[in-house]
């Protein structure tokens, strides 16, 4: 059974990581395309060379090196695949390794802000009713 080979939008992962950024922004969605075009500000630009940096250093631990990063407004690009980034919530620094499915999409959506919350049961005297209820 062949295995399946990852594309987008007919060019395999290979392909998109030898293109230039021009090329691959003209496959991207209006505003990835967009935020390519106008270039990259200067906390996305140290993401990018932190990124670049580490990769040829890479550490042979067994562990992943995690690059973190504030950075939520940065976009997922071929050559970030297979890294493991630290991004920030507002609380902790989530650990995403990215994969050839997230090209395109933003930092922030691997990271959430909000979580569900999930109310318990009320305690004693928290409402009108429970006051009258025994205690045995």
């Amino acid at each position: 059974m062949a295995r399946k080979v990852f594309k987008y939008k007919g060019y395999e992962l290979e392909e998109l990581q030898k293109m230039s950024l021009e090329d691959l922004a003209k496959l991207l969605p209006a505003r990835q395309r967009r935020s390519l075009k106008r270039g990259f500000l200067s906390r996305q630009q140290n993401v990018i060379d932190k990124m670049r940096k580490l990769n040829k250093n890479e550490k042979k631990d067994g562990k992943p090196v995690v690059i973190k990063t504030h950075c939520r407004d940065m976009i997922v690009l071929p050559e970030m695949i297979g890294t493991t980034f630290g991004i920030y919530n507002g609380k902790e620094f989530v650990q995403v390794t990215f994969t050839p499915e997230m090209i395109g999409s933003y930092f922030g959506e691997f990271a959430l802000t909000r979580v569900r919350v999930q109310h318990g049961d009320p305690g004693m005297g928290a409402t009108r009713s429970s006051m009258f209820v025994p205690l045995k």
